[in-house]
């Protein structure tokens, strides 16, 4: 029948098009920005900083190293190493940035900057609401702006925060371990040459 085909198209187009307002299945969007759906954890937007403990200055992993900044492909990453090393969290004495600003208007959420940190300092945040009517000064976000704890990295990426964290505390542990046996090793040889040193008893 001639034109069966253009009928049969349009009842299909009616019945999505009704559809699309009861049925659950095919309601793909909510009442933004009344409502907002969570992203996935393997969602990127761009990168903060992580910190450990409750003092983002004492606590940032980050140790300037500029890695980020080099490996970056739209070179939107500004760091400068600061000139003294500061206690971290631990109480060991470390590089950190003096500044680290990452200009949001040229970042492309690629993550080759969370890829190729070696301290896991740098992570993708999930947040994605940031627009603003400022080109300029609001697009570039600051150390302070983009450092949160690692409690927030586990909340917004609890697979690679879970990941992250056992593979450090068995970093520590090694760390540790070979610390105990070089003391070890020192103490060993320094007691045969204190007894030699005071010689043979009379």
């Amino acid at each position: 029948m001639i034109g069966f085909g253009i009928v049969r198209g349009l009842l299909v187009t009616a019945r999505n098009l009704t559809g699309s307002y009861h049925d659950p299945k095919r309601l793909v969007t909510v009442r933004y920005p009344e409502e907002t759906l969570q992203p996935n954890q393997r969602a990127r937007v761009v990168p903060f900083l992580v910190y450990d403990g409750e003092n983002a200055g004492a606590g940032l992993r980050c140790t300037a190293c500029t890695i980020c900044e080099q490996e970056c492909p739209a070179q939107c990453i500004y760091i400068v190493k600061d000139a003294v090393k500061k206690p971290d969290h631990l109480g060991k004495p470390q590089f950190q940035p003096k500044t680290f600003d990452i200009d949001i208007s040229v970042c492309m959420g690629c993550g080759i900057c969370a890829e190729v940190c070696p301290f896991d300092s740098i992570k993708m945040d999930i947040a994605y609401n940031w627009a603003t009517g400022d080109r300029f000064a609001a697009t570039l976000l600051h150390k302070e702006q983009i450092s949160k704890p690692n409690s927030y990295f586990a909340s917004v990426h609890p697979d690679d925060a879970r990941e992250t964290d056992a593979a450090r505390t068995e970093e520590k542990v090694k760390a540790e371990a070979k610390a105990k046996t070089k003391v070890a090793a020192l103490t060993g040889t320094a007691a045969p040459a204190a007894a030699a040193k005071a010689g043979p008893a009379s």
